[in-house]
């Protein structure tokens, strides 16, 4: 509807720029044929009518084509250029002696439209007839004017520049003649003046021109676009006019398959919901307004939406996920991937759905209030901050074992095996009692259980950093939940990094492995003998959980029992960045030990 009422105003400027220029101009630019274009408030004489120029303003062209200007007192100059825009006129002599003829000419006077230009006031000088003798005794800035001089005559014409305050004349020795007072030196052989009468300036900045008003010489002025001006404005508008014409079919096919989508995407919404019965409570738009405030207090924000601050009607606190819905979103997979998964889900290291909302537009998911926030702002803040929260590395470990047990449930638990494809500190909330809660399932799939089912994904899912290798590229594996335990594993190394100083420029997993294998111990880790072995069993467990060929790295199940177990009852897993026949083909006894530890890691 607006771009009809746009369209609408659009014509009605076209017809107006069209009316308002008015019948043709008798009174057209015109040029003496060297390319300078001549038009109000000049005219050529003899070749345009006296209406088409302002007094004063006459030129005149030459036999070799050239454009005149004729001053008062001055005689003929050659123009050089005419600035309509600024109103300055530059002219220059053919024999080069500007100050001659200069003499007897006052810009100031009425005789002439033109006056001096301000920004060329230190130009003004004074002209006057002395003895080089005298004038080198004065200690005014002068020069010879070498062009009204001649080498027989005892005296010489020279020029004195002018002080703001006061005038070379007023200091002049008895015996100098002063010949001119003010008047201004041509800049490289050139003279710039300007004219304050009439005023087009701005005229011609708006992009139109001077004439004056019903073609008569009353000296009234008017602004007006001339034909060309017209034609411009015309095709301008036409443009647009088409450009808006285009943009509104292809609006209304974006608009009307953007219906389309949305309602397919609401019946498919539905039909889920009906068809699966689920224990999350369903709530309006109105009621998720009134439950976040009007979404006054933000908790956070990422690619899927913003997470807002409530409160049940029970006083129970909530945080409220709302789902972006803007273009690009992924017709609300996310919205099912999430309800489809923990809605049905009751376990001590999973967030619990509470409730949700489908509404028109409205996406928004309801979730247990988690007190303590997300791992990333425990494992990535100061050690102060840390401290001050009396987490020591034995919480720490318990923690990571919550999270695997979180994972174990996903991929063992429940009915369908639940890949989550994002496990990132992000995405780990943490409870009152730093309980760790696997959060976000937006990216998840479900699949059966079988032991070698591989997952078929269209694109890479998950987060740079976390993500598996199979998951870029199948040619380092098939996808399946093994992807879920190498982001696992990434995590754990976060949460080792913290507190350990490694090279810089140097790969921290890569750095890890390398000092574990010759036997040092990790460098800059800030805890008892009792946090150095958790550190280490942390970091054992990660190597394990990321190498690079799926098959290699244990369940999760067997992970668990690894975080649970003594560190000397762990095996140094096998280089994650060397290749895999680098690692199949060793023949150190060291090499052959981890391959048997390999082995048994496997099993679940």
């Amino acid at each position: 509807m607006r771009i009809h009422f746009l369209m609408i105003l659009l014509l009605q400027h076209i017809i107006t720029a069209t009316n308002a220029t008015g019948d043709g101009d008798t009174c057209k630019s015109l040029s003496c044929g060297g390319g300078l274009q001549i038009r109000f408030p000049f005219r050529i004489k003899d070749k345009q009518p006296i209406h088409c120029g302002y007094p004063g303003f006459e030129l005149s062209c030459t036999n070799n084509n050239q454009t005149e200007i004729e001053l008062p007192f001055a005689g003929k100059f050659l123009v050089k250029d005419i600035n309509y825009r600024s109103q300055n006129v530059e002219i220059y002599d053919q024999n080069n002696c500007i100050p001659r003829r200069l003499i007897h000419f006052n810009l100031s006077s009425d005789h002439t439209p033109f006056k001096r230009r301000d920004e060329f006031r230190n130009n003004y000088f004074s002209l006057f007839n002395c003895s080089w003798d005298v004038t080198r005794e004065h200690e005014f800035n002068y020069e010879t004017v070498r062009c009204m001089n001649s080498p027989s005559l005892t005296y010489e014409v020279f020029a004195a520049i002018n002080s703001p305050y006061w005038s070379v004349a007023s200091s002049l020795p008895d015996n100098c003649v002063l010949l001119a007072d003010s008047i201004i030196w041509p800049n490289l052989g050139s003279l710039f003046m300007k004219w304050d009468e009439p005023q087009c300036g701005s005229c011609v900045i708006d992009g139109g021109e001077c004439r004056y008003k019903n073609h008569s010489s009353s000296y009234a002025i008017e602004c007006y676009r001339n034909s060309k001006g017209k034609k411009i404005a015309i095709s301008v508008c036409v443009g647009i006019l088409v450009f808006l014409l285009f943009g509104l079919i292809i609006a209304v096919k974006v608009d009307n398959k953007a219906d389309k989508e949305e309602k397919e995407n609401q019946l498919r919404i539905e039909q889920f919901l009906e068809n699966n019965a689920l224990k999350p409570t369903r709530y309006s738009h109105a009621e998720i307004k009134k439950m976040t405030n009007k979404f006054e207090t933000k908790l956070g924000q990422g690619g899927y939406g913003s997470v807002f601050e409530g409160k049940l009607t029970d006083g129970i606190q909530v945080a409220v996920k709302v789902l972006d819905n803007s273009e690009g979103s992924n017709n609300g997979e996310e919205f099912v991937n999430e309800v489809a998964t923990i809605g049905r889900i009751h376990h001590l290291n999973v967030v619990r759905l509470l409730g949700f909302c489908v509404e028109g537009p409205m996406r928004a998911l309801v979730y247990e209030f988690m007190l303590n926030s997300s791992l990333d702002k425990l494992i990535f803040s100061d050690r102060k901050d840390k401290t001050s929260t009396n987490l020591d590395w034995a919480k720490l470990e318990e923690i990571a074992i919550g999270i695997a047990r979180g994972l174990e449930y996903l991929h063992q638990g429940c009915d369908q095996r639940i890949l989550h494809f994002d496990i990132k500190p992000q995405n780990i909330l943490l409870d009152h009692n730093f309980t760790p809660k696997i959060s976000d399932f937006g990216l998840a799939k479900l699949c059966t259980k079988d032991t070698y089912v591989t997952i078929s994904m269209a694109a890479a899912r998950g987060t740079m950093g976390y993500i598996a290798p199979e998951v870029f590229s199948r040619n380092f594996g098939t996808i399946s939940y093994k992807s879920d335990v190498y982001s696992f594993g990434m995590l754990l190394l976060e949460m080792v990094k913290m507190e350990t100083r490694s090279s810089d420029g140097e790969y921290f997993p890569e750095w890890v492995y390398n000092r574990l294998n010759r036997g040092e111990e990790l460098g800059g880790i800030q805890a008892k003998t009792e946090g150095l072995e958790i550190v280490k069993k942390l970091t054992m467990v990660a190597l394990w959980c990321i190498q690079w060929d799926p098959v290699d790295r244990p369940s999760m199940n067997r992970v668990l029992r690894m975080l649970q177990g003594d560190t000397k009852s762990l095996f140094i897993a096998p280089n994650p960045f060397a290749s895999t026949s680098s690692v199949s083909t060793s023949s150190s006894g060291g090499d052959r030990k981890n391959d048997m530890e390999l082995t048994v890691i496997l099993e679940d």
